[in-house]
């Protein structure tokens, strides 16, 4: 069942967002939702059908290393690209 959000985002970062997920053939819903999805995995997994049928292509075909920090690595990138 699908339910709507309201977010309260700047409006740079919206554009911005938007053009990204045009780019990537997907709308600003199914990205944003995909997001959480990753974030609230870590909590338990969640089940495959969950995932878009994009993302269900695409999973699984970069193979990283295990100890590798997303999360650091794309707190870093943001900090250079914003300036923060």
């Amino acid at each position: 069942m699908n339910t709507k959000l309201t977010l309260t985002i700047e409006k740079e970062v919206i554009d911005v967002a938007k053009v990204y997920a045009k780019e990537k053939g997907q709308s600003l819903s199914e990205m944003v939702e995909n997001y959480f999805k990753i974030l609230t995995s870590e909590r338990g997994e969640f089940q495959e059908r969950q995932l878009s049928s994009k993302v269900r292509k695409l999973r699984g075909i970069i193979k990283v290393d295990k100890n590798l920090n997303y999360q650091e690595i794309l707190t870093e990138e943001l900090s250079k690209k914003y300036g923060i």
